[in-house]
């Protein structure tokens, strides 16, 4: 008989044993090896490769504990969760060992759970993670457990509905073997991103789930009600592996306070809910496990019914969208008018002095707004919404915040939104942001959650009334959103696509980077226009041939032409009156055929950028 073969027989055993009796799972692994001095800092899964035996010891305490199904220490092993330790390349490698040091220490007494955890990036358009890079990342770890010789696999912990069917679907193109699907739920009773119970087991359950739960969340109670309203809605297994509680930092450790007494109570009531299979999450230990296993031991699953009724989605309805009186001038002059708008650095200090007295300048030469950068060159300084309510406050001007996925979370994106319309401010950039290799702390971590792509999707959710977990938020935003482009870029394809994705999900005006060849302004608007958004053309004034050797050779994507390097050659020492010629020239060519301009004077000089715009008083 071929390992396969066997590997199906003892699963057929399982399907067996979940019919006739509650089969008791392991608890957490993450939480053992932690106690027994893994940092948590360290690759828990790459400890299969790099100390087996640590993980051999937890499983042989489970199964010693009274465990029938163990779990592999392969959680985290796909590859963009192991990219952030530099082990991307092992995936399928790490997923293999975790499955056969539990394949051996469980023999053919216990049932071998291949665990797959999300893949910790959400997915797009909100992220940066296609449909296709999350199945082959799936495919990858499934088939090295696979390959490890696990009994059945277990997606567990998903927080987003379309992840976990992602996962399932491609588990099932893999295997016929069992899969149980869990997600993990709040207190409220929704996974992170709003899926109710009902939905969840009636989507799991007709994408082939063998057993469907939940597991992780906050506790047993939350999961027990969860686990009720699943019942009613699949005729799939059941299961359930809730957290000790919440956890507590206590002498530098975090400790999890629900006892293993408490998880018998429960365990009993998730069987008397239609459980077939009961365990523990995060917290759990042997001790839980062995609790449970005396708590269930002789009962049988309670016979129930999948309801014959049709599955109604809840909407909640979203606050009223935004009206159109709380839009500020910029944005009701947006695409009528041709608008300008001048970027100005925080300073790297905290005394915001003079980019108020900048911004004053600026207001009383015209200009229509302010455009706040977000730590250009991944460098650190002031934070960029204090100082854009800063200048909003004393100046008085329109103000533009550009706001970067590199240093905020998912959590901190929406929160420093919010934060931002409380200040009075309405007009949003969305960036990716420059990488942090680019700054001066090069090993400082880059969140990248989403892209500008899925940015501009949670602002335009936010204007929408609804969260990014579809929740209707208090009030809705009134935000106006932009974003960038590179009529430069060397993959000019890919840049116009991202284009049309961004004003697919909401943005409403453009900011090129900054242009000095025209012919290439002309392509740009070639596929732009078409997208029916306002462009604005971005100049930045050269102060001198060094500056523009230096852009045109180190800064990517960055083409100043030949002869206009050759005039800041030749200007010597009068390269900023140059520089402002040659913004001005372009600014004068361009004018009829972009809507706005976006200025970036070189180390905020204000005055280079007010004498380039002086040049549109003169033709009007």
């Amino acid at each position: 008989m071929s390992t396969m073969e066997g590997r199906r027989e003892h699963a057929e055993k399982l399907l067996a044993a979940l019919r006739e009796r509650i089969v008791v799972a392991d608890g957490a692994t993450g939480t053992l090896l932690y106690s027994r001095g893994v940092a948590f800092q360290h690759c828990f899964d790459a400890l299969n490769l790099q100390d087996p035996e640590v993980v051999r010891q937890v499983h042989r305490d489970y199964l010693a504990a009274g465990a029938e199904i163990i779990e592999t220490n392969t959680f985290g092993s796909n590859r963009v969760k192991l990219a952030s330790h530099g082990l991307e390349k092992q995936a399928r490698e790490i997923a293999r060992a975790g499955a056969r040091i539990a394949r051996e220490e469980a023999g053919e007494s216990a049932w071998v759970a291949g665990s797959v955890g999300p893949l910790g990036k959400p997915l797009a358009p909100v992220g940066v993670i296609t449909r296709a890079q999350a199945q082959a990342a799936f495919r990858e770890q499934i088939e090295g457990l696979i390959e490890g010789g696990v009994d059945l696999i277990i997606l567990e912990t998903f927080g987003d509905l379309r992840e976990i069917s992602v996962a399932l679907e491609t588990a099932r193109e893999i295997t016929d073997l069992p899969i149980i699907a869990q997600m993990s739920f709040t207190e409220e009773g929704k996974t992170i991103v709003g899926d109710k119970p009902r939905e969840v087991a009636r989507r799991l359950t007709d994408l082939g789930a063998t057993v469907v739960g939940a597991n992780c969340s906050v506790g047993p109670q939350v999961i027990y009600d969860v686990l009720e309203a699943m019942a009613a809605e699949t005729d799939a297994f059941l299961s359930a592996q809730p957290n000790a509680g919440l956890p507590r930092l206590v002498g530098g450790r975090y400790i999890y306070l629900s006892s293993p007494e408490y998880f018998a109570e429960y365990a009993r009531r998730f069987v008397q809910a239609g459980a077939n299979i009961v365990g523990g999450c995060c917290g759990t230990t042997p001790e839980h496990t062995a609790a449970i296993a005396r708590a269930v031991k002789g009962l049988k699953p309670v016979p129930r019914k999948r309801k014959a009724s049709v599955l109604v989605l809840e909407k909640e309805e979203a606050a009223e969208g935004r009206r159109l009186e709380e839009r500020t001038a910029f944005a009701q002059r947006l695409g009528k008018e041709f608008l300008v708008s001048v970027e100005l650095d925080p300073p790297k200090g905290f005394d915001p002095t003079r980019v108020i007295q900048g911004a004053l300048k600026l207001k009383t030469a015209g200009v229509d707004a302010i455009n706040i950068a977000d730590s250009p060159l991944a460098r650190p300084r002031m934070s960029p919404l204090a100082l854009a309510h800063l200048v909003h406050e004393n100046v008085g001007i329109d103000v533009i915040l550009h706001m970067s996925c590199r240093d905020r979370n998912l959590i901190g994106l929406q929160s420093e939104l919010i934060g931002a319309h409380a200040l009075g401010i309405r007009t949003i950039l969305a960036v990716t942001g420059d990488p942090p290799v680019m700054g001066d702390y090069p090993n400082a971590t880059g969140v990248f959650d989403v892209d500008s792509i899925g940015l501009v999707h949670l602002i335009h959710l936010l204007n929408q009334g609804m969260d990014l977990t579809g929740r209707p938020t208090e009030q809705p935003t009134s935000f106006t959103i932009g974003v960038g482009a590179n009529p430069a870029s060397v993959d000019f394809e890919h840049e116009m696509d991202r284009l049309a994705q961004k004003v697919e999900n909401g943005a409403e005006f453009v900011f090129t980077q900054p242009l000095f060849d025209l012919s290439l302004l002309e392509r740009f608007l070639e596929r732009a226009r078409p997208l029916g958004v306002p462009i604005f053309l971005g100049i930045l004034p050269l102060r001198n041939y060094k500056h523009a050797e230096f852009l045109h050779n180190e800064i990517p994507e960055m083409v100043i032409p030949d002869h206009l390097r050759e005039r800041m050659r030749k200007a010597g020492d009068r390269g900023l009156e140059e520089g402002v010629a040659i913004g001005r020239e372009i600014l004068l060519e361009a004018r009829d055929e972009v809507d706005g301009v976006y200025l970036m004077p070189p180390f905020n000089r204000v005055d280079m950028a007010i004498e380039v715009v002086k040049v549109l008083e003169k033709r009007d």
